[in-house]
């Protein structure tokens, strides 16, 4: 009995604690990711005031935020859309990986870390942060420019890369062999590939399925079926993110939108718990030893993302203002590097990783949306500079207008 109330008042505190903290990111209208990681390293191990019987509870939360983030994920997409960005603008994608993904594999590789490590700290450095992102472009009043469907296309390839880079960091970091890895990497492209088939072919049977008219059934059944499928391709050495991520994209229509405001609230609370959870795992004290590699990494991988997202907007014809504010607008990093960074401190692979993907994220989810805010007139700021006034014209007709984003 006495266990139980700890736990309640434990859990209770916590959760009280995240709301506070978002009512006060929110008003300042700052992502709350880097104040949730905080807390974590509050309660956790070497913080001011350890967790104990709640911290099992937590972590059973934190795994549901991590699911609930990949439904949601795939909830905002349908399986043609996929299909379409990635036939359309793969070669974007190529590029961001090359750009961000290469700097993190050689961070770790020069930090002596070996190549299980490397790959994972690829992974780190190269997805940016959908939840970040997308507020950020509500904020600045930037969902109608030309840019963001270049920005929202650079999002759903690294989305889709997710659903093959998962199982292969899931295999590594569990120290399986060439072998095992290859059946685990099979299984996990075959999965996607059918589920991708069934629901460009069957979506709408499968919607219909789902589908009820009764809020409280819809949530229990694409609830349960999410952590039910979730938890059949964990049991198959497949990421159970990805098995969520599937489900996210075989719902689509009226289900999908219905699924997506019912679980939103739900997201964002388990999300924090997850933030929570990884906090909880890092030791305060391990951070300040790998700040200055954190912050060399965070400003080499702040420059490769504007350049990835100028790149990319330039080749969909984008004028050079809104080069740059695609550019801006994908330099935050948060929920999935983190989601990856936790399969390597939960394998235990290098002790150091967790709290560099840490301060990397902190450093990041703070600087990301400034660079949104700032890099375009600070990129035409150095054009006027160096006497070339002309850089901000639009580089399309004139009876083609551009919204123009708050500040502009």
């Amino acid at each position: 009995m006495h266990s139980s109330a700890v736990l309640l008042i434990e859990f209770g505190s916590i959760i009280l604690g995240l709301g506070l903290l978002g009512r006060f990111a929110a008003r300042f209208r700052f992502s709350p990711i880097p104040l949730y990681l905080l807390a974590g390293l509050a309660f956790g191990e070497g913080g001011l005031l350890p967790l104990g019987a709640s911290e099992e509870f937590v972590a059973i939360g934190a795994e549901i935020g991590v699911i609930l983030l990949l439904l949601m994920l795939g909830l905002e997409y349908t399986a043609s859309d996929l299909v379409s960005n990635l036939k359309a603008h793969y070669p974007s994608g190529l590029v961001d990986c090359a750009l961000n993904a290469v700097p993190g594999a050689l961070a770790a590789l020069l930090l002596g870390w070996g190549p299980v490590a490397a790959v994972v700290l690829a992974g780190v450095t190269w997805i940016s942060s959908s939840g970040v992102i997308a507020k950020v472009l509500g904020d600045l009043g930037r969902v109608g420019n030309r840019e963001t469907p270049v920005i929202l296309s650079v999002l759903v390839l690294e989305d889709l890369a997710m659903a093959v880079y998962l199982p292969i960091v899931t295999a590594l970091v569990a120290g399986v062999g060439l072998a095992a890895g290859s059946v685990t990497l099979a299984i996990a492209l075959g999965v996607a590939g059918l589920v991708l088939f069934a629901a460009v072919r069957y979506g709408r049977l499968i919607s219909r399925f789902v589908s009820s008219d009764d809020p409280e059934k819809l949530l229990l059944v694409v609830l349960g079926l999410t952590i039910l499928v979730a938890g059949v391709a964990q049991q198959l050495q497949v990421s159970a993110a990805v098995g969520a991520f599937l489900v996210g994209i075989a719902l689509s229509g009226e289900v999908a939108e219905g699924a997506h405001t019912l679980l939103s609230p739900l997201r964002d609370l388990f999300a924090a718990v997850f933030f929570v959870f990884f906090g909880l795992h890092t030791d305060p004290a391990s951070i300040p030893p790998v700040l200055p590699p954190a912050l060399a990494l965070a400003v080499v991988t702040a420059g490769t993302k504007i350049a990835t997202g100028y790149w990319a907007a330039r080749r969909a014809g984008v004028s050079v203002k809104g080069r740059w504010r695609a550019g801006g607008a994908l330099v935050a990093r948060g929920e999935f590097s983190i989601v990856i960074a936790g399969l390597a401190v939960t394998a235990g692979i290098e002790p150091s990783l967790g709290p560099l993907a840490t301060a990397y994220v902190l450093i990041l989810v703070v600087l990301g949306p400034l660079t949104a805010r700032y890099t375009e007139p600070l990129a035409l700021w150095w054009s006027r500079r160096r006497g070339d006034p002309d850089r901000g014209v639009p580089e399309r007709a004139p009876e083609v207008r551009e919204e123009t984003p708050v500040g502009d």
